[in-house]
C-alpha cells in the first residue's frame, strides 16, 4: 500500500481549500442573494450561518479527513463499514458537478478572448444564447456539438488534468499557489475600478442598505445558510479528501476559520465589484438598478458584458480581468471537485494516481460533451438544481445526523483540539448535533415538497425526470453499488487511524 501523499506546506493546503471554496458562486450568486434578502441586514444572518454551520462543518470535515486519513468513502468506512455508501454518494455528486461545472469554465475562457474585440456587440444576450451556445428549443433537441465551445472545454480539462496528474504537492498545491493570489489581485483591481465608475455608489447603496425588518423573515435565514453550504464546498467529499493529505501535526481549527473567512471576504469583494459595475450600468442607461440586476449565467455572460460595453476604451481590459477571475475561480474549484472523486477510486481500488487520473478524466470529459451541445444550458440548469438541492443537502443532512448522533463526536473534538492552537468547545458540538441538522432538514423537506408539487422552472416533467430525478437516483443507488464492491486492499480500512 503506497504512502499517502501530503501537502508541502500549511499555506499550500489553505490556498487549495480556499481555492475549492471560492468558485463561480462567490462572484455570480452571493451578490444577488445578499441584494434580494435585505442588503446589509443579510450580512448579519450570513455571519451567523457561517459561525454556526459553515465553519463548524469545515472543522468537522477537516477533523474526519485528518484523523482517518482517507477520502470520503474510506473515512466513512473506517468509522462504520455500513456508512461507506454515504462517501460514494458524495463522490458521485462531485462527478455530476464536475461534468457540467467545466463547461462554465470553458465559457469563461471563451469570453476572455471575446473581451478583446467586444464580440458580443450591442446584443450580449442574443450573442450568448444564439451565436455562441446555439441554444435549441428543448432539452431533448441537442442540435449537435458546438465547435466554439469544444476548444475552451479541451483547455479547461487540460489544465485540470495537468494539476491532478502532478499530484497533491506537485500539481494541486502548485497551481493553487499561482491561481489564488492572482485571483485576489484581479478581484481587487476590478473592485477598485468598479467603485470609481459614475453611478457605482448607487449600486453599493442597493447592496448594503440594510432592511432590518427582513431579519424577522425566516427566508432570509434559509438563504444565508444555503449560501454558506453551497459556497464552502462542504458535505460533498472535497474537504475530507483535502484534509486527509495534511501532515499529522496540522491545525484543523485555525484552518477551518481561515478558509471560512477568506471565502466570505472574497464574496464580499465580489459583491462590491459586481454592484459597482451594475450601478454604473444603470446610471449609463438611465434606469433603476432593479432593472439591470441579475444572477447566475445571465449576470456573468449577459449583464456584465452589457456593462463592460459602457466603459469605452477601458472595456477590453476590464472584460479580460473579469473573465480571467471567473476562469481562475472555476478552475481552482474544478480541480478540488475532481480530486475528491479520484482520491476515492485510488483508495478503493488501490490504484496509482496517474492511472486513476487518466481513466477518470477520460470518462468525465466524455460525459461533459453533452453540455457543449445546443441543449447544454437546459441540461446543466436542471442537473445543477437537483444536485445542489437534493444531492448535497440530503448528503449533508445524513452526514451530520450519523456523525453527530450515532458516532462519538467527542473523539473528533478531542482530535482537532490536540493538533490545534485553540480548542473548540461545547458550542461546536451543539452546532453539529442541533443547529445544522435542523436547518438542513428544513431545507431538504422544503425543496422536496416544492419540487414534487411545482416542478422546477418551466421545464416539462419528462425533462426533470430524465436529467434531474434520474441523476439523483444514480447518486443514491450508485453509492450503495460502489460500497458493495470489495476493497482491493482491506488493510487500508484499518491503517492510519490515530488512536
Amino acid at each position: 500500500m503506497a504512502q499517502r501523499e501530503q501537502w508541502g506546506t500549511r499555506a499550500g493546503f489553505v490556498l487549495a481549500a480556499v481555492g475549492s471554496a471560492v468558485g463561480l458562486g462567490n462572484i455570480w450568486r452571493f451578490p444577488y442573494v445578499a441584494y434580494e434578502n435585505g442588503g446589509g441586514a443579510f450580512f448579519i444572518s450570513y455571519l451567523f450561518a457561517l459561525l454556526t454551520a459553515g465553519i463548524p462543518i469545515l472543522i468537522l470535515e477537516f477533523g474526519l479527513g485528518h484523523k482517518f486519513r482517507g477520502s470520503a468513502p474510506l473515512t466513512f468506512a473506517k468509522i462504520n463499514r455500513k456508512w461507506e455508501w454515504l462517501g460514494w454518494w458524495q463522490v458521485l455528486v462531485c462527478f455530476f458537478i464536475a461534468v457540467y461545472y467545466v463547461i462554465i469554465v470553458a465559457w469563461a475562457i471563451s469570453y476572455v478572448a471575446f473581451s478583446v474585440s467586444g464580440a458580443w456587440g450591442s446584443d450580449p444576450g442574443g450573442f450568448f444564447f444564439g451565436s455562441y451556445l446555439g441554444l435549441t428549443d428543448s432539452p431533448f433537441d441537442l442540435g449537435g456539438l458546438k465547435t466554439g465551445i469544444l476548444i475552451p472545454l479541451i483547455i479547461a480539462w487540460g489544465i485540470t488534468f495537468a494539476a491532478l496528474y502532478g499530484g497533491v504537492k506537485g500539481g494541486i498545491e502548485k497551481i493553487n499557489r499561482i491561481l489564488m493570489p492572482t485571483l485576489f489581485v484581479l478581484i481587487i483591481l476590478i473592485t477598485v475600478r468598479g467603485i470609481t465608475l459614475p453611478g457605482a455608489l448607487d449600486g453599493l447603496n442597493y447592496l448594503f442598505q440594510p432592511d432590518f425588518s427582513k431579519l424577522l423573515d425566516f427566508r432570509i435565514w434559509t438563504a444565508a445558510y444555503g449560501q454558506v453550504f453551497f459556497s464552502l464546498s462542504i458535505c460533498f467529499a472535497i474537504m475530507i479528501a483535502y484534509s486527509s493529505y495534511l501532515p499529522k501535526k496540522s491545525d484543523c481549527v485555525n484552518n477551518g476559520f481561515i478558509t471560512g473567512f477568506l471565502d466570505s471576504s472574497f464574496s464580499l469583494l465580489a459583491g462590491i465589484a459586481v454592484f459597482g459595475i451594475l450601478g454604473h450600468m444603470a446610471y449609463a442607461q438611465g434606469v433603476g438598478l432593479e432593472e439591470v440586476v441579475a444572477s447566475g449565467v445571465g449576470l456573468a455572460f449577459v449583464t456584465i458584458p452589457t456593462a463592460i460595453s459602457t466603459l469605452g476604451s477601458f472595456a477590453p481590459i476590464f472584460g479580460i480581468l473579469f473573465f480571467l477571475s471567473l476562469t481562475f475561480a472555476g478552475i481552482s474549484s474544478l480541480i478540488s471537485i475532481n480530486e475528491a472523486a479520484i482520491s476515492s477510486f485510488m483508495d478503493k481500488f488501490n490504484m496509482a494516481r496517474k492511472k486513476a487520473v487518466v481513466i477518470y478524466v477520460a470518462v468525465a470529459a466524455t460525459c461533459s460533451l453533452i453540455f457543449a451541445t445546443g441543449a447544454g444550458l437546459y441540461i446543466l440548469d436542471i442537473l445543477d438544481y437537483f444536485v445542489n438541492n437534493f444531492g448535497i443537502v440530503f448528503a449533508g443532512l445524513i452526514q451530520v445526523i450519523l456523525v453527530g448522533w450515532f458516532f462519538n463526536l467527542k473523539t473528533i473534538q478531542e482530535h482537532v483540539n490536540q493538533v490545534s492552537d485553540f480548542a473548540v468547545g461545547s458550542w461546536w458540538i451543539i452546532c453539529i448535533k442541533f443547529v445544522t441538522p435542523a436547518v438542513l432538514g428544513y431545507m431538504a423537506i422544503r425543496n422536496l415538497v416544492g419540487t414534487v408539487s411545482d416542478g422546477y422552472d418551466s421545464y416539462p416533467l419528462n425533462a426533470l425526470i430524465s436529467f434531474g430525478w434520474l441523476a439523483f437516483g444514480i447518486v443514491i443507488i450508485g453509492g450503495f453499488l460502489l460500497a458493495s464492491l470489495k476493497w482491493k486492499d482491506e488493510r487500508s480500512l484499518f491503517k492510519g487511524v490515530d488512536k
